[in-house]
């Protein structure tokens, strides 16, 4: 992936620098920098110059009964939470469905509109977005709009309208949504340890700062950083703000060395308790390694 730079002046709304719109006819602003969210990441643009082309955003499927982030690549757009909405409904692509992910929005779910007011993300979708499934899946296909939109720090929570109108009681499970709902409400969908930064394909020089949330035993992380080898070429250690039985965030800058601009891995686990030789529970993020 080429050159990644945080889309902190991609364009200029209202006279304010680092804003653009939401989407689909909302006055309001979204900025692309550090998400909101408690596990959000940053939006990032492409560029050959100075001129952006594309954008990087996330959007949310599944892998089993967890939340899975992937990146999407988009043409420069103004219309961003509209861009990753539109990403999510169409689903994942044919090689993340052969990896095993996966999604509980129905496939002929639309998108009718997006607005944003004090940090709520009003979003309209059609009817069919509560067809069928479960309360598993209900709550699922939930989560996976509200970590995709709640990726920009302007949006904390999201407001549910179906065709046109608001809704109060979500599908035949009878999930009351009359107020709006955040990440808070859906983390015991989350991995063990979910990695917010850096974001796949990110180039990354030392020291990296990874972060993240984890809900590991006594709350410890490890995070290493391999070459294009799989050598460890980096590696450090943090605690997360709670563990064992409760969720807590972690953020640590990891200083690593390699001779040359390479293709890298960073590998985020728990501790090995059990002696195993191998930890329970790890994340790896594909990167770009700069000196």
């Amino acid at each position: 992936m080429k050159k990644l730079l945080a889309l902190a002046s991609l364009a200029v709304v209202g006279g304010a620098p680092g804003f653009v719109a939401a989407g689909c006819g909302s006055e309001k602003a979204v900025s692309l920098g550090p998400a909101g969210g408690k596990t959000g990441s940053t939006a990032a643009t492409e560029s050959t110059g100075s001129v952006p082309t594309s954008v990087s955003l996330e959007v949310w499927f599944l892998d089993g009964e967890q939340l899975a982030r992937q990146s999407r690549s988009h043409e420069a757009t103004p219309l961003v939470a509209t861009a990753a909405m539109k990403a999510l409904l169409a689903g994942p692509s044919p090689a993340e469905l052969e990896s095993g992910l996966d999604t509980s929005v129905p496939a002929d779910t639309k998108l009718l509109g997006i607005s944003i007011k004090k940090g709520v993300a009003t979003v309209d979708l059609t009817s069919q977005y509560q067809s069928g499934g479960g309360s598993l899946s209900m709550k699922a296909r939930l989560a996976q709009v509200v970590y995709t939109l709640t990726q920009f720090p302007t949006v904390r929570a999201v407001l549910f309208h179906l065709d046109g109108e608001p809704v109060s009681v979500f599908s035949g499970e009878g999930i009351v949504l009359d107020h709006p709902v955040g990440r808070a409400d859906y983390e015991d969908l989350l991995p063990v340890i979910s990695v917010d930064k850096p974001v796949a394909e990110a180039r990354v020089s030392s020291p990296v700062q990874v972060s993240g949330s984890a809900n590991v035993f006594e709350a410890n992380v490890t995070v290493k950083v391999l070459d294009e080898n799989g050598k460890v070429v980096g590696n450090t250690f943090t605690t997360a703000t709670c563990g064992t039985g409760c969720r807590g965030t972690y953020s640590v800058p990891v200083t690593f060395k390699v001779g040359r601009e390479q293709r890298g891995t960073i590998v985020v686990s728990d501790d090995d308790a059990a002696g195993t030789g191998t930890p329970p529970h790890q994340v790896r993020i594909e990167v770009v390694l700069v000196p």
